[in-house]
């Protein structure tokens, strides 16, 4: 991975079992003490499973201190065979997308230090996926995108309701969700209903192209609304990145 710097961040892959720990732990601080998500290991304050020794690990890096401040992780077609295949097919059926031609990679677990949301750390963390999808030749990136119910379950419900009036994938694309989470049809005036008000993480793979497949499972550990995101390759708005970043994809700051 050419490394793609910006604002004295760095994305790079994780080369140590310590860039794995740390990956851990920052996830753990965000889902688990931020989102009171019920997972990790609460003595290590870590967050690990039985996925991420089959995954790469994608980092974003603070290039003075050298600390991970972002991270999310890949499975491939490949080493999905290998772990008995993808994080996603525990929420939901993917037989429609297993049956396409072509290689698959997952996203997963992407995360970013409090301090670091409102810069270039979510384009980053995009960029090294894009650049990843074009120089393995995957054809499709799938993963879950999250919706937290704890704030407002009802406009939460209605976000994913419009998200998938907006962005919902031809009918053939569709998965059937274990855990349904049945959404509204009509939308209440007192929520937005709209882009807006989904995570930033997920409104950054509907301007890529991507599509929602469908209802949504729940998950309980994290107390999400789950929609299953999927983005073709040959969908795949690279601008939206370089926008983000203010600047190519091509060009590479030492």
């Amino acid at each position: 991975m050419n490394g793609l710097n910006r604002r004295g961040l760095r994305v790079e892959f994780a080369q140590t079992p310590e860039d794995i720990k740390e990956c851990q732990r920052l996830r753990y601080q965000v889902f688990a003490r931020e989102l009171g998500a019920a997972i990790g290991d609460t003595r290590l304050e870590t967050d690990s499973d039985f996925f991420d020794p089959f995954c790469r690990h994608l980092v974003v890096r603070e290039r003075m201190s050298g600390s991970i401040v972002a991270c999310t992780r890949i499975l491939t077609s490949e080493t999905s065979v290998a772990c008995g295949g993808f994080y996603s097919q525990q929420e939901f059926d993917l037989s429609p997308i297993l049956a396409l031609p072509g290689r698959v990679m997952e996203v997963g677990r992407t995360c970013v230090h409090a301090d670091y949301r409102r810069g270039p750390a979510i384009a980053l963390l995009l960029a090294g996926l894009a650049q990843f999808m074009d120089e393995n030749r995957c054809d499709y990136l799938i993963g879950c995108g999250s919706v937290p119910l704890s704030a407002d379950r009802e406009c939460a419900l209605q976000t994913v309701a419009h998200l998938i009036h907006l962005h919902g994938s031809p009918p053939d694309l569709r998965v059937n969700p274990r855990n349904p989470l049945p959404v509204p049809h009509a939308i209440d005036s007192r929520c937005t209903g709209t882009d807006s008000a989904a995570p930033a993480l997920l409104r950054a793979y509907m301007r890529l192209g991507a599509y929602v497949c469908g209802t949504p499972c729940f998950d309980p550990d994290f107390n999400v609304a789950d929609v299953f995101v999927l983005l073709l390759r040959s969908r795949y708005d690279g601008r939206y990145i370089e926008r983000l970043l203010g600047r190519s994809l091509k060009q590479q700051v030492a």
